[in-house]
């Protein structure tokens, strides 16, 4: 028999540690190679974790609500192998995934990895240990290491977790006195009234991030949204035409998703300026084009899985693109890779009939594009004989972008790019 140490696995890029959220197998179960022993939440997704090695599950190390980094055991595995293998010891391994992360990553990524504490209390002789983004939130919130010794943590070891800092942040915030300041919108002077009937709902996890991000995004972007109504009829003919035909070749359906992707994917080379992303005063310029598509999940929360080099794919490609990661993403199989390195999103909230909406851009994005419900109207149409009036395929397209750094001659210039590439689609296109 040969011990073996399962590790954390890397989970994506600029991810260095994840929260142990449960564990699918017991001390004692067998195993396969590739069989899902646990689930894993990171800042991005929550994802299963297949087993290394196939045999007997000897020893969880790592107990649910650890937040374990990147390269360390987790679990020892019994396996049919003759040697056995000398203990690992995880700081070397993720101290060296770590560096690799930091040479990967973007500069602003890696400053943040790297972000220190305050130095005023160096001497403090605190021992824990703090993950860099409780790090990075101590900086931004400008507290020292010696206030930062003194907060409980709820992690292994004592260790301090983000939500020991939220929950460190609300009651100092709490505590300290009202004198002149902005109330906050995420929390409401207005105490909530409460009838016998009422249902009291926890929101999930993934809801509770989508709402924190939603009001950073708020805060951080000065959003402004644009629209324009575009003319579909050529593609909706197009599709009607040749879905089934499509289906038969390819084996899957083919939606209007693609359509709205491709176009974007060719607006974004018309106009690079739109594919940026902002790090304190300094604009970066993306070189891939990797387009977001949000997803709506069975319980109600949308993710959104990114197509990379989006730009670089045709309809069909990037229409086996999109089914595989709607695929993934109500089957709750996408991982961390999935969701990472988006440069632009695009949403379709006609999916639930809605003609336009004004959607909230992710960060660290700055636009972001609503694709209404397509609908029937009549519409002037000019012929070479004159203007004629003809029942039209319409549907609006709502661009949001930062104001920051995007002005509104290139936020309206960019959509109605988008919406030229729609309506200059060949009927005659070739399956």
């Amino acid at each position: 028999m040969a011990i073996v140490e399962m590790l954390m696995p890397k989970m994506g890029e600029s991810i260095i540690e994840g929260t142990v959220l449960t564990w699918l197998k017991n001390e004692g179960d067998t195993i396969e190679q590739d069989e899902s022993v646990l689930e894993v939440a990171t800042d991005k997704v929550d994802t299963e974790v297949p087993s290394t090695h196939a045999g007997v599950l000897k020893q969880i190390l790592a107990k649910e609500g650890d937040v374990i980094a990147v390269g360390a055991p987790i679990a020892i595995i019994e396996t049919s192998g003759e040697e056995k293998s000398a203990p690992v010891n995880p700081e070397p391994i993720a101290n060296q995934l770590k560096d690799e992360l930091i040479a990967s990553a973007p500069e602003n990524t890696a400053s943040i990895l790297e972000a220190p504490i305050n130095s005023d209390s160096l001497d403090s002789g605190d021992e824990r240990f703090y993950s860099p983004l409780v790090q990075s939130i101590a900086k931004e919130e400008g507290i020292s290491k010696a206030e930062l010794s003194k907060i409980p943590g709820s992690g292994k070891d004592a260790r301090v977790t983000k939500q020991d800092m939220m929950d460190y942040l609300k009651s100092k915030s709490a505590s300290a006195k009202p004198a002149t300041s902005i109330p906050s919108i995420s929390a409401p002077k207005i105490q909530m009234s409460i009838s016998g009937g009422d249902e009291i709902i926890e929101m999930d996890r993934m809801r509770k991030m989508i709402a924190q991000r939603m009001l950073e995004s708020k805060r951080i972007s000065a959003h402004v949204t644009s629209f324009v109504e575009t003319d579909m009829t050529n593609i909706v003919l197009w599709r009607e035409k040749n879905k089934l035909d499509y289906k038969a070749k390819f084996g899957e359906s083919i939606t209007y998703t693609p359509f709205f992707i491709e176009a974007v994917s060719k607006a974004i080379r018309d106009f690079p300026m739109i594919n940026i992303s902002v790090d304190g005063d300094r604009i970066i310029r993306k070189k891939d084009i990797n387009v977001g598509m949000a997803v709506a999940l069975p319980n109600g929360n949308l993710i959104v899985p990114i197509i990379r080099n989006a730009d670089q794919l045709n309809l069909v490609g990037i229409s086996k693109k999109v089914n595989e990661l709607a695929n993934l993403a109500r089957n709750n199989k996408l991982n961390a890779d999935h969701l990472a390195g988006g440069t632009y999103t695009v949403s379709n909230v006609g999916s639930f009939g809605n003609v336009m909406g004004t959607p909230i851009i992710p960060q660290p994005q700055v636009a972001i594009m609503a694709v209404g419900a397509i609908v029937k109207k009549p519409a002037v149409i000019e012929t070479p004989t004159g203007d004629v009036i003809a029942i039209r395929h319409k549907m609006f397209l709502s661009h949001s972008y930062d104001h920051r750094v995007v002005d509104g001659s290139l936020g309206g210039r960019f959509v109605k790019r988008v919406s030229d590439y729609l309506e200059a689609f060949d009927i005659n296109t070739p399956l």
